[in-house]
């Protein structure tokens, strides 16, 4: 999955109607926030290939419903 589908999906989530959708992308922000600031607890602190590649996801999928 892209950057932009997971953004897409994201905010296609939090949408109930097409009015909220300005409301669904800031949920979708607030969710992205919550696992890049959560993912040094989630793993352990330690620094990983994995990991860094992740965190380089989510903070693109961030831009992309940024951009939506």
């Amino acid at each position: 999955m892209t950057p932009r589908e997971k953004a897409v999906e994201l905010v296609h989530k939090f949408a109930m109607e097409n009015k909220y959708y300005e409301r669904a992308k800031q949920c979708a922000l607030i969710h992205v926030d919550e696992i890049l600031e959560n993912f040094g607890t989630l793993t352990e602190g330690k620094q990983h290939y994995a990991a860094h590649c992740t965190i380089q996801f989510y903070e693109q999928v961030k831009q992309e419903i940024e951009k939506l």
